[in-house]
């Protein structure tokens, strides 16, 4: 039996399933990023304080690259689901809604296809790479340290596949988004 709401309480909007999974999907990148952030602000400190103590640790810095470029690679893939890269809509925004709609869309296949092409390509060279190693630490094989490529190329594709979803299905223009300041009233 189905449970009934009190009369006079409004019903909570359903949210579209693919905003769900785009929100769940989300939420996982933002653990994945916030634990990389986590362990190389751990490692950062722990190579400082071995350094002021006179004990360099051998690992240290190239570690510290690594896990850098592993946030640089993972944090593209929250950027790209929450839609926070870098643009230059104005001209577009000021396109006729089915011209915009249509442009966006192959704007979108474009960078799907791009990041289809980095995950290929990616994955293809993680063969190559057998048998190299890290310098400082070399039980850590390279192909494992280059994986963070293709593997970031596939969860920027599954972002951009739900956007171009949402994008596909839109059939009146979106809501206006309310302004921020402009980077210039900074400036003053």
């Amino acid at each position: 039996m189905a449970a009934t709401q009190p009369a006079g309480v409004p019903v909570a909007p359903a949210v579209p399933p693919m905003r769900a999974f785009r929100q769940r999907y989300g939420r996982a990148l933002e653990w994945v990023v916030g634990l990389l952030m986590v362990v190389l602000a751990a490692e950062v400190t722990l190579g400082v304080l071995f350094r002021t103590f006179g004990q360099a640790l051998a690992w240290y810095d190239e570690l510290a690259s690594v896990l850098l470029a592993w946030l640089t690679f993972y944090g593209s893939a929250l950027a790209s689901v929450r839609r926070a890269h870098i643009g230059c809509p104005e001209i577009v925004d000021q396109m006729r809604w089915p011209l915009r709609r249509a442009f966006n869309i192959l704007a979108q296949m474009l960078v799907i296809v791009f990041f289809v092409l980095l995950a290929w390509i990616g994955a293809a060279i993680l063969p190559v790479l057998h048998g190299d190693s890290l310098v400082s630490l070399s039980w850590v094989p390279m192909s494992v340290v280059q994986s963070v490529i293709p593997i970031s190329a596939v969860l920027i594709v599954v972002a951009e596949l739900t956007h171009l979803v949402d994008l596909v299905a839109a059939r009146d223009p979106p809501a206006p988004v309310a302004a921020g300041p402009a980077i210039a009233d900074g400036l003053h």
